[in-house]
């Protein structure tokens, strides 16, 4: 036995059947998503940088920093340290007492090959990326004391630097540009070929 049902309301079911048959005939292709709002979020919210950039930003905005002073520059390096010239901008305001604590090691004063090893194994502990600072004119060449048989005629001698800040001794705001010549190294600097 066959069950059959008749419609109850024809005319809305043929006014269905007409408005889905002209859906149809419309929609044969998808309708693209409207993504403007899609664009301004990620404008909003999405920061694209690279590996490079996000690391050295942390590495020139945090040095910490080791120093190596034997003489007069110590005190330039102090003014420096203070208020006035305030190189905690840099994130350099706590000195630290261990190199393996230490990035940037700043050397000053006259070097005595008898003081040379230990400020070679300063060096050797600190972790890398490490940088070198050369402040003064005995740290750059020795100074005035360049010709005795005892002075290291400069730091370069035992470590590679990478800024060197001439005077005797180099006021605060040469120590400003010398830090600032720095940052710019590691700002362009690429783990890729750990530069």
């Amino acid at each position: 036995m066959e069950v059959r049902i008749e419609p109850c309301y024809p005319e809305i079911d043929a006014h269905e059947s007409r408005v889905i048959e002209d859906l149809k005939s419309s929609s044969t292709q998808p309708i693209a998503e409207p993504s403007g709002w899609l664009d301004e979020e990620i404008n909003r919210n999405i920061l694209v940088t690279t590996v490079d950039k996000l690391l050295n930003w942390g590495r020139k905005t945090s040095l910490w920093t080791e120093t190596s002073f034997t003489a007069c520059c110590t005190f330039e390096f102090i003014s420096t340290s203070s208020s006035r010239f305030d190189i905690a901008r840099f994130g350099m305001e706590v000195l630290r007492s261990s190199p393996r604590h230490s990035d940037l090691i700043v050397t000053a004063g006259t070097l005595t090959w008898k003081m040379a090893p230990q400020i070679k194994r300063v060096y050797d502990q600190m972790a890398e990326p490490k940088w070198v600072i050369a402040m003064g004119a005995c740290g750059i060449s020795g100074g005035i004391f360049a010709d005795s048989y005892s002075v290291v005629p400069g730091y370069n001698r035992i470590l590679p630097v990478d800024v060197y800040i001439p005077g005797c001794p180099p006021r605060p705001e040469a120590l400003l540009a010398g830090i600032e010549k720095l940052r710019k190294k590691i700002e362009q600097s690429s783990i890729s070929n750990k530069s």
